[in-house]
């Protein structure tokens, strides 16, 4: 088993693809929990759909726990984020060229933008509070730099908010300080509400 979060192979013929969640606002389902909740089921059927573009759609989803962590810029006063991970088993990634393999990203970070915007997120200034924040990490060893597109996250391995949830689900040592407060005892997933 790798060590860290950094050595973990993405590289595979059946890739894993991971998305990090996270909310400070509230939005038409109410605060930040009942938002994440909300869009799981609408995720993973947004998942699916686009699965079937691919050879293959998804064949597992695994969700971290829930955390609670400080904002990372933007405007002084934001009120803490609730984040979460979700990672994607059995993504073909082999759809031949880097090209149609760019392609079908874009396709998928269009319809988490659309989720975003079902759930009133606005695009405001870069770091703002926000109803609901949908970053695609990673999908298998797919490498793109497009104007709309970075993969993998640039960002992904410098914040506690994706290293923390990632740890919790994938049992591996996160790189950074992980400064966040896991939500244990408090209203989470359906399935931690006992």
């Amino acid at each position: 088993m790798p060590a860290s979060l950094a050595d973990q192979p993405r590289g595979s013929e059946a890739a894993t693809l991971a998305i990090a969640l996270g909310a400070n606002l509230p939005s038409r389902c109410g605060g930040p929990i009942a938002t994440l909740i909300a869009v799981r089921p609408l995720l993973e059927a947004s998942l699916r759909q686009w699965g079937q573009c691919l050879s293959s759609g998804p064949t597992g989803f695994r969700w971290s726990p829930l955390f609670e962590t400080e904002p990372v810029g933007g405007p002084p006063g934001q009120p803490p984020y609730i984040n979460a991970v979700l990672v994607v088993d059995g993504l073909v990634a082999g759809l031949g060229a880097d090209r149609a393999r760019t392609a079908a990203g874009e396709a998928l970070l269009e319809q988490l933008q659309a989720l975003e915007h079902d759930f009133g997120r606005e695009r405001q200034a870069r770091w703002a509070p926000r109803s609901i924040d949908l970053d695609l990490l990673w999908w298998g060893d797919l490498s793109c730099h497009t104007p709309r597109l970075q993969l993998p996250h640039p960002l992904w391995r410098q914040r506690d908010f994706v290293l923390a949830p990632l740890a919790a689900l994938t049992g591996l040592a996160p790189e950074a300080g992980c400064a966040v407060i896991a939500l244990a005892g408090r209203p989470g997933w359906p399935e931690q509400l006992g």
